[in-house]
């Protein structure tokens, strides 16, 4: 990875875009492409607030770090192959977890934040949340299915949503979400929930199932960041919130005007971030390669919310905002 440059806060790949504006590609320091290169979180006068670095971790992988802490939400970096692009994910794939690339990716953490069971969301959490000591938060499904895969116990904290909960450096706010769905029949991939009883140890991806939808605001105490873990929004749930950022999914087809009742219902943010737009069976260690149309959601947050920043972060590429 190239240094990054420290003048713009954008790092190599980075796509920098203003919502009423063309793309800008930013590469080795320049601006090439239609469009200009906006002005930066530090160059608005911001400096007050506490910088909060966000880093892309592929999928809807993201670490949240301040000076103080480390927040991870869907830490998913093994990225087994399971076609899930290339024709539909396969049920019976098995359920692989790579310690050396979750360890080459992941360095800390003092919380992960679950928002759904689903595999490419939560199949590293166990691995993560042993090696850092982090708090987990998730549904009773989704803890129970962590469980099953030899999750630390005492680390575990069972969230439905309407919670607010203090950390050291930041606070995390839960609010309940849904799935988005799909077909004709507005189904949910590898839908149900797993209560009660910790079942047996999932082996494929089938195993892993959604298990209620969670969305998070996390307040590193004037920077904060919304990330919902699915194209779909629950608008009377989050009446009033107002995130510094808003991660912001490809896809939502079956919901109507998903974009723009999230922007709406955000207070329109002054920073939208793409998240799970990748192909996530291609390596993270290269440029993202497409799967869900971002351009397609640029678009539509420049028509609903023109005076929000658009920002695409490249695999592993960082953002500072304060």
């Amino acid at each position: 990875m190239e240094e990054r440059q420290q003048s713009t806060g954008v790092t190599r790949r980075r796509l920098w875009i203003t919502a009423g504006t063309g793309a800008a590609l930013v590469a080795g320091g320049k601006l090439v492409g239609d469009g200009a290169l906006t002005a930066s979180a530090e160059e608005a006068g911001q400096e007050d607030r506490p910088p909060v670095e966000a880093r892309w971790l592929g999928t809807n992988a993201w670490e949240l770090k301040s000076e103080h802490a480390t927040v991870l939400i869907d830490p998913w970096v093994s990225r087994f192959p399971t076609g899930a692009y290339k024709g539909g994910a396969d049920p019976e794939t098995d359920i692989e977890v790579y310690p050396e690339v979750i360890d080459e990716h992941v360095a800390a953490a003092d919380c992960v934040l679950v928002t759904h069971g689903h595999w490419d969301h939560i199949a590293d959490v166990p691995y993560v949340a042993s090696r850092t000591g982090a708090t987990v938060l998730g549904t009773e499904t989704h803890l129970n299915l962590l469980r099953a895969m030899d999750a630390p116990e005492a680390q575990l904290g069972q969230v439905s949503g309407g919670e607010l909960y203090r950390f050291d450096g930041f606070t995390v706010e839960v609010f309940r979400s849904s799935h988005s769905a799909s077909g004709e029949h507005k189904r949910i991939l590898f839908s149900g929930s797993r209560l009660g009883e910790v079942p047996k140890r999932p082996k494929r991806i089938g195993d892993l199932v959604e298990g209620g939808s969670l969305t998070y605001l996390v307040d590193f105490g004037g920077v904060s960041f919304f990330n919902a873990g699915s194209a779909n929004v629950l608008g009377r749930e989050i009446e009033g919130v107002r995130p510094t950022v808003l991660f912001l999914q490809p896809g939502g087809g079956h919901t109507p005007d998903y974009v723009e009742r999230l922007l709406e219902a955000t207070g329109h943010p002054p920073y939208v971030v793409p998240t799970h737009w990748d192909d996530f069976d291609e390596p993270l260690t290269e440029p993202a390669v497409p799967a869900g149309d971002w351009e397609a959601v640029r678009d539509r947050v420049a028509a609903a919310s023109p005076e929000s920043e658009f920002i695409l972060i490249d695999h592993l590429e960082s953002h500072v905002f304060n």
